[in-house]
């Protein structure tokens, strides 16, 4: 028997919407993550991008555990002396709450040449609108 290994023409890619009001940000981010890298289907092949498109509702009403809201850091430097800048988890949520769920996924994916057309798969909307009604994405649950 021989092993499977998926071509690039072969992959064929699902729309999935995923509701961030539903679970707290790390069960989101690990279930996105999950979707974006296709470990899912059987078809999987390590080299090849065998993911899905996801689309992120909801990222305003987003849920975190325990004083995550106020203790949780997010830390930035531009490599000059004395720049390092600092923001906690509502102050990001306050300043663009999309942001707050694409890096948790990118810290999520594997760091290699396909994350970055991975992240381009992700569409984080604040609110319950988006506009890929078009594509009739699947409803996941993450509970």
């Amino acid at each position: 028997m021989k092993t499977y290994s998926a071509k690039p023409s072969e992959v064929t890619r699902q729309w999935y919407v995923i509701d961030a009001s539903e679970a707290p940000l790390g069960r989101l981010a690990t279930k996105i993550a999950t979707l974006l890298t296709g470990k899912g289907k059987p078809s999987f092949t390590h080299h090849i991008d065998c993911g899905d498109f996801v689309v992120v509702t909801n990222s305003d009403k987003l849920v975190v555990t325990g004083n995550k809201m106020t203790d949780k850091m997010y830390y930035r430097h531009s490599q000059y002396p004395g720049s390092l800048k600092e923001a906690t988890l509502a102050e990001k949520m306050q300043k663009d709450s999309t942001d707050v769920i694409v890096l948790a996924v990118k810290g999520m994916l594997p760091k290699n040449k396909l994350m970055a057309e991975r992240l381009n798969r992700l569409k984080v909307y604040s609110g319950e609108e988006h506009k890929h009604e078009a594509q009739k994405p699947v409803k996941v649950s993450v509970k």
